[in-house]
């Protein structure tokens, strides 16, 4: 460690997927910076263990976009250049809200999601991430436990495998090792209170196929397509086509209780046809299937408020999934990881990496983005049968129904989408959703537009995807 040893600060980050990999770039400015991660990682763009939503639809809104290149500059071209799409919000989506109103394809904004496949994501990052000579890899290795006291955490003990275990001592600890963390148990095995957390479950399941793009889609740019549920109708159903690298579309369907899709190939198409809009069951009519379907159940929102504990050690930070992790269907994840990272990183040049506080500090500045996406998520989870334990408030109902009056609003008019979007995109607080003159002017006096009556989804762009 730095006191002791005269060499500069060091850092240990437990999970190598995207959360720890924004991490450790954001550490690696500061620290010496190693990566405990269980999996034995894949040379390139392919599926491993350790992630299992992997296959699933992901998207990288443009808030993250902005953090993962102010973290990583040029990052964001590089998984363009390898068959990634950097899509422009609302022009080049098909999109359905949860109050069933269909977007308005306005091209006005300047927002941009960036889609591709989850191990193309992951690849890029890794090559750009451990090519830094401050980051050492440790593979194969399962953290078992702090070492330290209640006051400050001085490393981490590691199982490497055949009953052999090691200490890495560190200046900083930061674990972002995603929904399975153990950091409750670890931060009581070192005498600490229990944190306050909270759980929200809308029920819901996910079932992906990958497919082959059909007729000339690959080729002509075609629009994400996605029809979300709608929490006012129980069971909500949705689904999501994702055109993503290597001419292929990445559909995922999704139901809460009483509703989800089945691991079934043979009724995977029945589903999307019984959507409350059949587009998405519509253009799969000629596309061929690469393989079966992958189902998981794991989507709850689970938020640990490890910020407002009274107590935290010095040298310890919990980022990404370990801190909250959030219902998929919102595609929040991979942007509040990079901008964590960030957050990291804006309070690292300002104090010290093993200063008394920076831990709580660090903990603090990353709770900002994570608060956001939780509130977003939430706000539409807590209204679904069985999510909660008690009924949601009458404040939160206000303020769903607001928001709903929101969408309404900027489906029909590009100023309002603009605002709507810069809250979804978690690049600006919710706060702007009450903008006086981008949302309120046009909730209140217009100009309105008739909501459309079907997806925006031109005669040409259904040609492509024929036979």
């Amino acid at each position: 460690m730095s006191d002791t040893t005269g060499r500069g600060p060091t850092a240990v980050v437990l999970g190598a997927s995207a959360a720890g990999l924004c991490a450790a770039a954001a550490l690696a400015e500061f620290a010496d910076v190693t990566v405990v991660e269980r999996d034995v990682l894949p040379a390139g763009p392919e599926p491993r263990r350790g992630v299992p939503q992997a296959r699933h639809a992901h998207i990288v809104w443009s808030g993250g976009v902005a953090a993962l290149d102010e973290l990583l500059p040029g990052v964001v071209g590089d998984i363009v250049a390898r068959g990634g799409h950097l899509l422009h919000i609302m022009g080049d989506m098909v999109s359905r809200a949860p109050n069933e109103v269909w977007f308005r394809r306005f091209t006005r904004t300047r927002h941009r999601n960036l889609t591709c496949s989850r191990d193309l994501l992951d690849a890029v990052l890794r090559a750009r991430v451990l090519a830094d000579a401050r980051i050492t890899l440790l593979e194969g290795a399962v953290a078992a436990g702090l070492e330290g006291g209640p006051a400050r955490v001085t490393g981490v003990r590691v199982d490497t495998g055949g009953g052999r275990e090691r200490t890495l001592a560190a200046d900083l600890v930061v674990d972002a090792s995603g929904r399975g963390s153990r950091a409750p148990h670890w931060l009581r095995e070192l005498g600490l209170p229990s944190v306050a957390a909270r759980e929200v479950d809308a029920g819901l399941a996910y079932a992906t196929r990958l497919y082959r793009a059909p007729g000339t889609t690959a080729a002509t740019g075609f629009p994400v397509v996605n029809v979300q549920a709608n929490p006012a109708s129980p069971p909500g159903r949705g689904g999501i086509i994702l055109p993503i690298e290597g001419g292929r579309w990445i559909v995922t369907l999704a139901g809460t209780r009483g509703g989800e899709p089945s691991g079934d190939s043979a009724a995977f198409l029945g589903f999307a046809r019984a959507l409350a809009d059949p587009v998405i069951g519509e253009l799969l009519e000629h596309a061929e299937p690469l393989g079966g379907v992958l189902t998981t159940r794991t989507t709850s929102n689970q938020r640990h408020y490890y910020e407002k504990s009274r107590t935290w050690p010095g040298g310890f930070a919990v980022l990404g999934d370990a801190a909250a992790a959030y219902n998929p269907v919102y595609g929040h994840g991979l942007t509040v990881a990079a901008q964590c990272a960030l957050a990291v990183r804006d309070v690292l040049r300002s104090h010290p990496l093993a200063a008394p506080g920076t831990a709580r500090r660090l903990q603090r500045a990353a709770a900002r983005p994570v608060s956001a996406a939780w509130g977003l998520a939430i706000g539409q989870d807590a209204l679904y049968p069985g999510a909660v334990d008690t009924p949601p408030r009458r404040t939160e109902l206000l303020l769903a129904r607001y928001v709903d009056r929101c969408v309404a609003t900027g489906a029909g008019n590009p100023r309002a989408l603009g605002a709507l979007l810069d809250v979804m995109s978690l690049e600006k607080p919710p706060s702007r959703l009450f903008s006086p003159l981008d949302m309120l002017a046009p909730m209140l006096f217009g100009p309105r537009r008739p909501p459309l009556s079907g997806p925006p989804l031109s005669d040409a762009e259904r040609k492509t995807a024929a036979p």
